[in-house]
Order: structure tokens, then sequence, then C-alpha cells
């Protein structure tokens, strides 16, 4: 990289940075953050460790946005002087920091457009297979494996709360999603995806085209103000289907709600007991709830509808072809990446970034 093209960047970047530093208040983050390390060196402090999980998770958060803003704003003060000064064999090391420092500040800005009310939250994901007969079941299996991978890349914690298999994929999975900005992030999945290829089913190897749905549901407090009265709901109580062998689940713990007025069902059979299954779905369900608020801009739970978009062709938000040519699109910001598989391993923050700055 030359010496000019450097300084053209930093300066480009030094722009952007201008332009949303007002709205980044390092200094009063600073300061929360360090009303809340005062909290945390109370005696007493995990005296509730619910609210102090909450609390540490927050501090966290708070440093690292503090620490990752101020090194870019002492890099983007440094490196113009450093360039202009640099010799030739000096500048590749000064082009590995601003490409570092253009990175960063990327992955940064992205995190300043998640001032959802509920962006903050963990998620709940959940993915059903549609149309395209074994096709669709495989391919549910295969985002299952991208969600997983994107939330390692991330560092969030998983939990599968429900997963029904087949003996090619996935039928329907259930995920709980823990860390930083989870539901934010993932928000951008909620929809049909569609997947084109050459089916490995058929004999023929025929082109197939095959559909699954993915919900992302912000995950809710417990003292959330969603009340469900008793009578709108309908609980089941069925045998869990274990591993087999020794490990395999021979009490009745699993657990189904249904929501009366929606027909919203929700199952899980994933816990150890009847009532943490029981607790786990009527979380499930009134984060579903709440979602639907969210999308049709409902004020209460009897003014929803309960309306889906159909689990097949026409109400795709992404499509994956694999062939005749190798395309992720997605149809509502026109975002492309141009490898599948690098989509498939779970590298999906162009897509989260694009869904954002549009929004």
């Amino acid at each position: 990289m030359q010496k000019s093209e450097i300084l053209e960047r930093l300066s480009a970047l030094t722009a952007r940075y201008k332009k949303i530093e007002p709205t980044l208040a390092l200094d009063k983050k600073k300061a929360e953050f360090e009303e809340l390390q005062a909290q945390m060196s109370a005696p007493d402090f995990w005296n509730n460790p619910d609210n102090a999980q909450k609390i540490s998770q927050k501090a966290s958060a708070l440093e690292n946005f503090v620490k990752t803003w101020t090194a870019i704003s002492d890099n983007l003060c440094d490196l113009p002087e450093l360039a202009d000064m640099a010799d030739e064999k000096e500048l590749p090391d000064i082009a590995t920091e601003l490409e570092k420092t253009e990175k960063d500040f990327n992955a940064g800005e992205t995190e300043t457009l998640l001032s959802g009310e509920y962006d903050g939250h963990n998620a709940i994901l959940k993915i059903s297979t549609g149309n395209g007969g074994q096709d669709a079941e495989d391919f549910s299996q295969m985002l299952l494996r991208m969600y997983l991978r994107y939330a390692e890349r991330k560092g969030w914690k998983v939990q599968i709360m429900e997963e029904s298999t087949s003996d090619v994929g996935l039928k329907s999975a259930m995920i709980e999603i823990t860390g930083l900005n989870t539901y934010g992030f993932l928000k951008s999945e909620h929809g049909v995806h569609r997947l084109i290829r050459l089916s490995p089913f058929n004999a023929k190897s025929l082109r197939q085209t095959s559909f699954s749905r993915v919900e992302i549901l912000p995950m809710i407090e417990q003292d959330t103000d969603i009340d469900l009265a008793e009578s709108d709901l309908r609980i089941d109580v069925f045998r869990s289907s274990g591993a087999g062998g020794q490990s395999v689940n021979t009490t009745d713990s699993a657990v189904r709600i249904t929501y009366l007025p929606l027909n919203l069902v929700v199952t899980c059979q994933n816990e150890k007991s009847q009532l943490q299954n029981k607790q786990a779905a009527m979380k499930v369900l009134k984060s579903r709830l709440l979602q639907l608020q969210l999308e049709q801009n409902a004020e209460k739970i009897d003014e929803l509808r309960g309306e889906q978009m159909e689990n097949s062709f026409g109400s795709q938000i992404r499509t994956y072809t694999l062939q005749p040519y190798q395309l992720v699109k997605d149809h509502r910001t026109d975002f492309e990446m141009g490898s599948p598989d690098k989509a498939f391993d779970g590298e999906l923050d162009g897509f989260a970034d694009a869904f954002l700055r549009k929004q």
C-alpha cells in the first residue's frame, strides 16, 4: 500500500469518526462503567446472583465499548503522523494497523446501530422445515449448523431447547442464544430462507428448491407485562425423546403449550424436569407473542392476528444459490456474498450490518 493511499484512507476514516463521535458519549459511558464497578465491589453484590450477573455483563460490555473506541481514536490521532514520516520499510506495518483500525471501526459502528428496545436481549432461534421434502430437511440442518458456527464466532453460548430430526436432516429445532446483543445481531435472520442446488437426494441430480423458516425472538424477562390468561392456554405433557440406551428419558417431562387464541404452539423437552420445561416453554411463548407485537405494531396481545409468511416460494428473505452459480443474496437489502460456503460457516456479520444500516 502506497503512502498516499494510507493517508487518504486515514483521512476518510477520521471524517467518519468525527461524524459519529458525539453519539458515542465516551465520557458518559466511562462514568457509567465506574459506577457499575463501585456496585460490583460491594460486599453483598452477589447476594442476588441474577441481578449481579446482569450488572457484570453490562459492565463488561461498557468496558469493551470504551476500550475499542479509545483505541480507534488514539490510532486516528497517531497513524497520520507516523505514516507521513515513515519510509518504505515502515509502511507495511502502518498499513496493517490501518486495516485493523478500519475493521474495528466497522464492527463498532455496527454496534452503535443496535438501538432497538430489545437489541441487547438474548435470543431464541427457531428453525422450521418448509417445502422441499428431504432437501428442505437437509437445508434446515445446514442452517442450524450455520447459526451454531455464527454463535461460536461471536463468543455466544447456545443451549438446544427442542430438536426434531429425520433420517436425512432436521424437521425443527429451537435454541437459546446468550451473549452480547444477540437479538440485535440475529433479528436480520427472521424470515423464510430458500436454497437452490442440485439435489443429493435425487437420482437424476435435478435442481431442487427448498425452504426453511427461521424465527428470531427476543428473550424476555419473567416480569414482562405480557400476561396470559390460564383459560387461553392448553398444556400437554408427553414423554421426552432421549438419545437411546442408558440416557433415554423415561419420564413424561416434555411440555407442549398451545396459546389457543392464535393457535401458537411451543414445545420444550430438553430440560431435566417437567417444571423446567414448562418454565422454558412459557418463556418462549411470551417471546413469540412479543415478536408478533413488534412485527404488527400492536399494543395489546388481543390485537394480534398471528399471521406468518408462507414457508414456500415467493416469501423468502434470502436465497442461497449453489447451482448454476454460487451466490447468497438478501432480498431486503440486496447484500450479496459470492461464497455460500462462507455463509454456511457462520460469516453472517455482513448480512446483519446491511440490515441494521437499512433500518
